[in-house]
C-alpha cells in the first residue's frame, strides 16, 4: 500500500473545483487484486479532498499515481515471525491490505488489535472477525474508548495502551510481546501511536528506520 499520510488538510480554506489536489492514502484491497483499488477513508467536512471524494458519482474519474510507495510493509519482516497491527480508526486500511495478500507468505502467526469510539467505527469488522474464525493462525480484536455511547459492547473498552496490558487481550493476541520472534506495526492516531510505541519500547522493541528494519514499525496519520 501507499505510505500513510494526512488525508485531509483540516484548515478549512477550501479549493477550487479544478485544482488538483493531491493526498497519499493506504491501499486497504490485496496487492494481487488487479480489478480495483479500494481505500478507507473517512469524511473531513472541513477538509479539501475528501468531501470531493464523497461527493463523487459512479463512473467519476480520479487521477491516481502509477506507483505506490512506502515504507510501512512486510517485505522485511523475517519468515517465521509473529506479526502484531495495532490501530486506530482508518489506521487499519494497510492492514487490510496485508492480510488479504498475506496468505501467500510466510509468517507465524498474525493478530490485529484495531481501536475506535464505538463499535459502528470498527471498520472491516464482519471480515476480519470471519477471518479469525477459519484461519488458525490470526486472530482479531476490538475495542472501543466510549462505552457510555454504545452500552450494548461487550468487549475490550478504553485507550490502546492499556488495553495491551490485560491478560485476556495478551492471550487472545495468541503469542507473547516478544521482540525476538514479533514484529509490531502501529498507525493511526498520533497519541495512540506515542503511547503504544512507548508501551512495546518497554518490552524490548526498537523503531526501525529505512536501512535498519528494526522490529517496531510506525506510521501517524497525520
Amino acid at each position: 500500500g501507499s505510505e500513510p499520510e494526512e488525508e485531509d488538510d483540516p484548515s478549512g480554506s477550501g479549493a477550487a473545483p479544478e485544482r488538483l489536489i493531491r493526498r497519499a492514502y493506504s491501499v486497504s484491497s490485496g496487492s494481487q487484486v488487479q480489478e480495483y483499488v479500494e481505500f478507507y477513508i473517512t469524511l473531513v467536512g472541513s477538509g479539501q479532498l475528501t468531501p470531493r471524494l464523497f461527493g463523487l458519482q459512479t463512473g467519476a474519474r480520479l487521477f491516481m499515481s502509477p506507483k505506490s510507495t512506502g515504507v510501512f510493509t512486510l517485505e522485511r519482516i523475517p519468515e517465521g515471525s509473529h506479526i502484531l497491527l495495532i490501530a486506530t480508526g482508518t489506521g487499519l486500511a494497510p492492514y487490510m491490505s496485508m492480510v488479504r495478500t498475506l496468505p501467500g507468505q510466510a509468517y507465524s502467526r498474525m493478530a490485529i488489535v484495531h481501536g475506535a469510539r464505538c463499535s459502528w467505527d470498527l471498520g472491516y469488522r464482519a471480515e476480519l472477525q470471519s477471518l479469525s474464525r477459519v484461519r488458525n493462525d490470526f486472530n482479531y480484536i476490538a475495542a472501543i474508548s466510549n462505552p457510555m455511547a454504545d452500552p450494548s459492547w461487550v468487549g475490550p473498552t478504553g485507550r490502546l495502551d492499556a488495553v495491551l496490558t490485560r491478560p485476556e487481550v495478551l492471550e487472545k493476541i495468541g503469542f507473547p510481546l516478544e521482540p525476538r520472534t514479533s514484529h509490531a506495526f502501529i498507525c493511526g492516531h498520533p497519541g495512540m501511536v506515542e503511547s503504544v510505541t512507548s508501551l512495546l519500547e518497554d518490552k524490548g522493541f526498537v523503531r526501525g528506520s529505512r536501512k535498519e528494519p528494526g522490529n517496531l514499525h510506525v506510521e501517524k496519520y497525520w
